[in-house]
């Protein structure tokens, strides 16, 4: 079998259709999106039609919950910009999608962790930055979910392969929409994939076990970034031009 795995499209429908076009040319026999669609800086609405139209299975990441569930007033501009937009048809698909998925025999999708959809399951955020989170904090966040074979996470959009002691892979496929953010929990930090294009992962177990490739799509990102400057996020403009943090 041959998995594609994308997740936080974050609202790029530039960015979404690059990937789109690259799985359709890749033998792919399942694909699966693992959150944070829609809240970002660009085209919200626009990447939720790509999104149900494609109807490909789909976990609700952090945003979608937020969307769902908070206060405008409350909400992150990211949010606030998804919320503005959205239709009621888009908010029954939201309210209709899982907090996980076995996708497959073996293969569990989750956005952050099985538990919960803001931790990171593969970094860990300390008062002096981000690092790998140790095998021993990613077995703790696991908790009892470990009689997997493969877990696939996102939440970070930094791709990632880790295989642990006990055999389980994880995988976290980065992100296709975002590539850099800066948060203040629980420490100020920033993720940065350290380039623009939009990144999304295939497995693939032909030989017995799960193979993992890393893609990393060329779209037209210099469109997505004047947008999101329209909307008054020059930040996430220059997020989408280099995959860095200003």
């Amino acid at each position: 079998m041959r998995i594609a795995a994308i997740s936080d499209v974050h609202g790029n429908p530039f960015a979404l259709r690059a990937v789109m076009a690259d799985i359709a040319d890749q033998s792919i026999d399942l694909s699966i999106n693992l959150g944070d669609l829609l809240s970002g800086a660009v085209s919200p609405a626009e990447t939720a039609d790509i999104l149900m139209d494609w109807n490909i299975p789909t976990i609700r990441g952090n945003h979608e919950r937020q969307l769902l569930e908070d206060c405008y007033e409350d909400m992150s501009r990211s949010d606030q910009a998804a919320h503005g937009e959205l239709t009621d048809a888009h908010r029954d698909w939201l309210q209709s999608l899982p907090f996980s998925l076995e996708i497959t025999a073996g293969v569990l999708a989750v956005h952050a962790t099985p538990h919960d959809d803001l931790t990171y399951l593969l970094e860990t955020v300390t008062e002096k930055g981000v690092r790998p989170a140790s095998e021993e904090e990613i077995l703790a966040r696991l908790d009892t979910v470990t009689n997997f074979d493969v877990i696939l996470c996102g939440h970070t959009h930094l791709k990632r392969s880790v295989t642990l002691a006990t055999g389980l892979k994880i995988v976290n496929p980065g992100s296709v929409g975002w590539p850099a953010y800066d948060d203040d929990k629980p420490f100020p930090h920033v993720m940065e994939a350290g380039a623009p294009e939009a990144s999304y992962a295939i497995l693939d177990n032909s030989t017995g076990s799960w193979a993992v490739e890393f893609r990393a799509i060329e779209y037209d990102y210099e469109a997505a970034a004047n947008i999101a400057k329209l909307r008054d996020r020059p930040e996430v403009a220059y997020a989408l031009m280099t995959g860095t943090m200003p």
